[in-house]
């Protein structure tokens, strides 16, 4: 039997946005019941949404691709019944705060605007959410029962070699050139000027909004710098605790319903609260914020000063880990990495050519290992800009894998596939005690041949 890793197990659980229309048309045909595990149930529409995702990623699929998701699903299902039988838990705020990430992926992807997801999808955010709940805890559930099978496999070195040594050199992968990037980020300071303009602004706002009566979503279209939010009124949505900043948290928590807050600053800027309405440790709210504007002035010494802390770098003045505790940003990844940046496809730290941003590729390119870039200027997503140098930590040739220059890499496939095989033993054995019925329009599939057989012999008297 071909095995299969539970990240390709849980491919639709992965894929919950991206497949919310076809989950929804799906939903809409009378279903049938194809695979029986346990005390948990596989549907028709349950495949054909997998196999709809996939075509999108790749449209020529296998002919028995039905088969392997099926496979696939019989395992998740098996993990998520055991995982019931064993009081599993996974608590609601855990599901909750999945689900606002899947959606807050979704709103990047539609420009932060709710009403063009509700216009495509033909559902609100909220409708979209209570669909996902049930397949995001069965994904949550099926996840933290596999790590509680593969949480005593190590991997050693001897292993690592001997894995790698079992590949063939003709199927060996082809690696293209990769680099390893540490950065500084260095966030330029507003100027007194520009701070007591900003306050003047939000403080108007209040006023017009607190003694004139006027409509607090308007203002906050059109004066709020949280673009996102104030496309929508301002409105920022159910919030669970430990979402804001401390000092806007501290007041949102503290207001009554439709209460309108004094001004509270925080690192963003100048902000007025009204708390719409209020569930235990869930907020409803919206906000106004104004920011104070960042001059050139204030972006040219923001340069020089990372312009100064770069010479004492190079001049072994200052150490880069130093220097990135010191004057680094806290609020970017990197500055609880010592620097080092994550590639977000990937999660590691390696990253092709075509996967760095195109300003950091330029200041790299003819760099050293160990060379550290110019100060470069960058916005984030929220508009706000900042300086950054980058240190070029390594640099690889295009290459086939090799044991000793990609040893990371290669003793994590190890790893993976030692995990697979706990999983596939864990399986099998369960089977054993555990009821399966499988539908016979799948009776030919050739990868589900040992998992019915070890059905099969479990029924046996």
């Amino acid at each position: 039997m071909k095995f299969y890793s539970m990240k390709n197990i849980l491919l639709a659980a992965l894929a919950l946005l991206a497949s919310v229309q076809v989950h929804a048309q799906q939903r809409a045909v009378i279903d049938k019941v194809v695979a029986t595990i346990g005390g948990e149930i596989i549907l028709l529409s349950e495949i054909e949404e997998q196999i709809s995702y996939a075509k999108q990623q790749e449209p020529k699929l296998p002919k028995d691709y039905n088969c392997v998701v099926l496979q696939n699903l019989i395992v998740q299902k098996l993990l998520v019944n055991q995982a019931k039988i064993d009081s599993v838990e996974v608590k609601e705020t855990e599901v909750e705060t999945q689900l606002d990430a899947r959606v807050d992926r979704l709103l990047l992807y539609f420009n932060q605007d709710p009403a063009a997801i509700e216009e495509y999808y033909g559902q609100g955010i909220e409708q979209i959410k209570e669909q996902m709940r049930t397949d995001m805890r069965s994904q949550m559930l099926s996840e933290r029962m596999e790590a509680q099978i593969t949480a005593k496999a190590t991997i050693t070195p001897a292993e690592v070699k001997a894995f790698f040594n079992t590949i063939p050199k003709d199927s060996l992968p082809y690696f293209n050139a990769e680099v390893e990037i540490r950065e500084l980020v260095y966030k330029p300071e507003v100027n007194p000027e520009e701070k007591a303009k900003a306050l003047q602004q939000v403080e108007e706002l209040r006023k017009r909004i607190t003694e004139e009566g006027a409509d607090f979503a308007e203002l906050a279209k059109k004066y709020s710098a949280d673009t996102g939010s104030g496309l929508n009124g301002g409105d920022l949505g159910w919030q669970k605790r430990g979402t804001f900043v401390s000092e806007f948290e501290a007041m949102v928590y503290n207001l009554e319903k439709n209460q309108i807050s004094p001004i509270v600053e925080t690192e963003f800027g100048y902000h007025i609260i009204q708390l719409l309405e209020r569930r235990g440790n869930l907020v409803h709210a919206r906000h106004i914020l104004i920011r104070p504007e960042i001059t050139e002035a204030d972006l040219d010494l923001a340069k020089s000063k990372l312009d100064s802390i770069r010479d004492n770098i190079v001049r072994n003045n200052l150490n880069f880990s130093t220097a990135v505790k010191q004057f680094g940003y806290k609020d970017v990844a990197s500055y609880n990495n010592d620097g080092r940046v994550a590639n977000p496809r990937s999660g590691n730290t390696f990253f092709e050519i075509a996967d760095l941003d195109t300003d950091v590729f330029f200041a790299i390119d003819g760099l050293q290992p160990g060379d550290i870039t110019k100060p470069i200027l960058y916005k984030q997503p929220d508009g706000s800009k900042l300086y950054r140098i980058v240190l070029l930590q390594s640099r690889s040739k295009p290459h086939r894998a090799d044991l000793k220059l990609d040893y990371n890499k290669i003793q994590t496939a190890a790893l993976e596939q030692k995990k697979t095989g706990y999983t596939e033993k864990w399986m099998l054995d369960k089977l054993k005690n555990t009821y399966l019925s499988v539908d016979p329009m799948y009776k030919d599939c050739p990868n589900l041949k040992s998992i019915l057989d070890q059905a099969a012999e479990a029924d046996r008297p």
